[in-house]
């Protein structure tokens, strides 16, 4: 049977990658550093994964083991599996990384020829290439020659919504119908593997930057114009008119940027940004603003969903005052529970919104943007609760 490695036990992780590798035949085994959900998984065996949609119905996942991420029975794992895909987050790829470099090394010495692809389904751009290169920095030329040889790093673009709904059995998880799997065929070796709903793709950037900088661009201003509204839900903030029509302008001006930059069939995409917001709108799963407007600091990196967006449709000389504000609202994100918030929030306080900006976006501080998007944060500050 064929063997595939899930770095990453959420809900992203279970939902979607985990499950559809599983309905592909693969047996999966799942690694995380959280001992109670290894515990759960090795007890139980399997889970459901409950589709929560217009379309309800439920798929049952089984043949499932835990190991943990840093021990040596991953390395272990990782000398005879056919694929390895991540759900972990961008910043913790650096701690996946030497476990694989471990396994790779093991792998080669163990004499194993079949081929193995390493994929990391995240949010961001180019993710598997960032995680080849950590994994490459901890591996010795003879074992980096060996792995070019033998093993495939291509770049991937996910599309899913999982929110964090609680229940009855704790490894179930709920998710809507809609999903996207899209990889890099170039970066495969030993062919694409055959995983039903992944689809390899020869322009990856383009479905990458279409997602990151339609859907996430939305859900992020969605959660941080909601916020302000005084909502906890994004069920609540897409039910505000006056919400829905700046969300929908915000994905439209990034838009715009993506039809220029990559030559999308206009009516297609704009059909593409109205599904978005029928997404949104899924009554059965209840999102929180807090948890999708989490780590506002790394939304606001310079290729990430708020900047990246505003520079592209800047650049190309079309409008993007409501990107704008977007960016101006996500500088509001008040979650004391958020570290990232935190310090956002003590950043914007004592250096100012400008100082903030080039500090994590790193936009030069001569840039006359810097000002644009200081007035973006005090308009986005006249947002008054509707309640």
């Amino acid at each position: 049977m064929k063997k595939a490695i899930q770095f990453g036990a959420g809900n992203i992780g279970r939902g979607f990658i985990g499950a559809v590798l599983a309905r592909a035949g693969y047996q999966v085994t799942f690694a995380d550093v959280v001992e109670t959900l290894l515990d759960q998984i090795n007890e139980r065996k399997g889970y459901t994964v409950h589709v929560t949609d217009t379309n309800s119905y439920d798929i049952e996942i089984s043949g499932i083991k835990a190991v943990h991420s840093g021990s040596e029975a991953v390395v272990s794992e990782i000398v005879d599996a056919d694929i390895i895909t991540t759900a972990v987050g961008i910043g913790i790829l650096k701690f996946v990384a030497p476990a694989i470099a471990k396994g790779l090394a093991s792998r080669m010495e163990a004499g194993v020829e079949k081929p193995l692809n390493i994929m990391c389904c995240e949010n961001g751009l180019k993710a598997t290439s960032q995680l080849k290169a950590l994994v490459f920095s901890q591996l010795d030329r003879k074992v980096a020659e060996w792995v070019e040889g033998h093993v495939g790093f291509p770049d991937a673009a996910v599309d899913r919504i999982v929110p964090p709904v609680l229940c009855e059995v704790p490894l179930d998880v709920a998710v809507e119908e809609f999903f996207e799997w899209d990889a890099e065929r170039s970066g495969f070796v030993g062919g694409v593997p055959d995983i039903p709903g992944m689809v390899p793709v020869d322009n990856l950037l383009a479905y990458v930057e279409r997602k990151l900088f339609t859907l996430n661009t939305g859900h992020a201003a969605l959660a941080y114009l909601g916020k302000l509204r005084g909502y906890e839900t994004i069920g609540e903030s897409i039910a505000d008119e006056a919400v829905r029509d700046i969300v929908r302008k915000v994905m439209q001006q990034s838009g715009e940027a993506l039809v220029k930059k990559f030559g999308f069939d206009h009516g297609k995409h704009f059909e593409y940004i109205e599904s978005i917001l029928v997404r949104f709108h899924n009554p059965y799963l209840k999102d929180d603003c807090n948890r999708v407007g989490r780590d506002p600091l790394r939304k606001l990196a310079a290729n990430d969903r708020l900047i990246l967006p505003m520079m592209t449709a800047r650049g190309y000389g079309l409008p993007y005052d409501k990107l704008l504000l977007a960016i101006g609202a996500c500088l509001h994100f008040d979650n004391p529970e958020d570290p990232q918030s935190v310090e956002m929030i003590g950043s914007v306080r004592e250096t100012g919104v400008e100082g903030t900006i080039v500090k994590y976006s790193g936009i030069p501080e001569d840039d006359p943007v810097l000002k644009e998007i200081a007035s973006a944060y005090a308009e986005a500050g006249t947002w008054k609760p509707s309640k």
